[in-house]
């Protein structure tokens, strides 16, 4: 299932939910069913029920202690050199709910203030902290809405979650959130905090390193597939060196004894690398076809044929525009081009192949292809039929000018492949306007 903690109103920013809807369900990771998405900010009354329970049973206390007398405590207390702590001064006051009707008040759990906590971390082994160390935790604030700390302890009972998976900052959180399971005498979840992700220089990842929302990602021309391959293996390693994996293999393999502790690193090289990976060899070229068609010219129709010419050179999708403008916009290329270079240069012309050759090679492939029909005019057709007139010796001589030919480039795709994507008509027109050119 999929929960929403939005029960900060003050950092709630509009439109938020709908993204992580939005960029899970590109991931291929969504809730069993719709009804499945839980919005805390929809449970306020529960989550308020709660916390007067745990007034009623001497667990929790209602607090009105204001902002100025808080942040004065705070003060005192970095002068000192000490933890920002609650002083504690309405702890054993006893204020009942009729006695703040009206009125601004907090509720907050009566930590307990001698001992250790204790628990196992799935990741970091045993762990303890001192009780006296940590705050009597708001649970309920001023507006009503629960804080993360009583909202999550809540809907984890509720919801059945064995398993709590959450960032290594939320460590210290975690003697309260034990604490609050044991004063409502339910079971805890076993906890696994995970390792940050750093910045190649170790440093917090930000957005000068390029970190962005998935959403950002996938308008770049990244696929959902290779950013879930390479989110798992940021802290997280196989038992061997394989470095792809599909969604079935990951929740076939994932296990959380291969987690690591120290944070990892996210390295937008190894990306792209995989983003690379996905494109030239894993995801069959009708797919690339349908994903990469918003980030062309509408006009510009994309086929299988079209993507196994360009896939090899394409790092991201975004590629694709400048990769097959080729094959939609015709070439314009001035006539020396058209010469291949001698085998001492690759820059200038060869001065033993004259204008006359060319123009005859050119003449001879546009006749050896209009032989072929329009539903075998394929990679392998063009290929096998243009071979058995061009000498072996002589390769250079022929191909270079028909790929000059049909894209206007001395590097391209090869011609075999760029002529199956232009299709016959076009490419004999294009072959046919070349050797007019001589």
């Amino acid at each position: 299932m999929l929960r929403i903690d939005d029960t900060d109103r003050e950092r709630f920013v509009e439109g938020s939910p709908e993204r992580i809807i939005k960029s899970l369900k590109w991931l291929g990771i969504a809730p069993d069913n719709a009804e499945n998405v839980v919005f805390q900010s929809s449970r306020v009354d529960l989550y308020k029920r709660y916390a007067f329970e745990l007034v009623e049973k001497g667990h929790a206390y209602i607090c009105t202690c204001g902002k100025e007398e808080l942040e004065r405590e705070k003060a005192e207390a970095a002068l000192k050199h000490l933890p920002p702590m609650y002083g504690g001064r309405c702890r054993e006051l006893g204020i009942k709910p009729e006695d703040v009707k009206g009125k601004e008040y907090v509720i907050r759990m009566k930590m307990p203030k001698n001992g250790t906590i204790k628990f196992h971390d799935l990741i970091r082994g045993d762990i303890e902290f001192d009780s006296s160390l940590v705050d009597d935790q708001v649970l309920l604030k001023s507006d009503g809405f629960p804080t993360y700390h009583l909202a999550t302890v809540v809907d984890d009972h509720e919801m059945g979650i064995t398993h709590v998976l959450r960032a290594e900052e939320w460590l210290p959180s975690t003697p309260k959130h034990l604490v609050l399971f044991g004063m409502f005498g339910w079971a805890p979840p076993e906890f696994a905090h995970l390792p940050q992700v750093l910045a190649p220089d170790r440093s917090k990842l930000s957005k000068r390193h390029g970190a962005t929302s998935v959403i950002d990602y996938k308008n770049l021309g990244y696929l959902p597939e290779a950013i879930l391959n390479f989110l798992v293996l940021l802290g997280w390693h196989p038992k061997d060196d394989r470095e792809i994996f599909s969604r079935d293999d990951l929740i076939k393999e994932f296990d959380l004894s291969r987690l690591q502790k120290g944070g990892a690193i996210f390295d937008i090289q190894k990306l792209n690398w995989l983003n690379k990976k996905y494109i030239s060899e894993i995801l069959p070229a009708e797919e690339l076809a349908k994903r990469g068609q918003t980030f062309v010219p509408a006009e510009w129709k994309l086929t299988p044929s079209i993507i196994n010419a360009v896939k090899t050179r394409l790092e991201k999708l975004s590629d694709l525009e400048s990769a097959v403008r080729l094959f939609f916009v015709s070439p314009e290329y001035p006539a020396e081009l058209l010469t291949p270079p001698s085998r001492h240069s690759r820059e200038g012309g060869n001065p033993d192949i004259s204008g006359d050759i060319i123009k005859s090679h050119l003449k001879e492939l546009v006749s050896v292809a209009s032989n072929i029909g329009e539903n075998n005019f394929s990679k392998e057709s063009l290929e096998s039929e243009i071979f058995t007139i061009v000498p072996s010796d002589k390769k250079g001589e022929w191909l270079w000018p028909l790929r000059v030919a049909l894209s206007g480039s001395k590097e391209s795709p090869s011609p075999f492949e760029i002529m199956e994507g232009l299709g016959k008509e076009e490419s004999l027109k294009r072959i046919k306007a070349a050797a007019e050119k001589i």
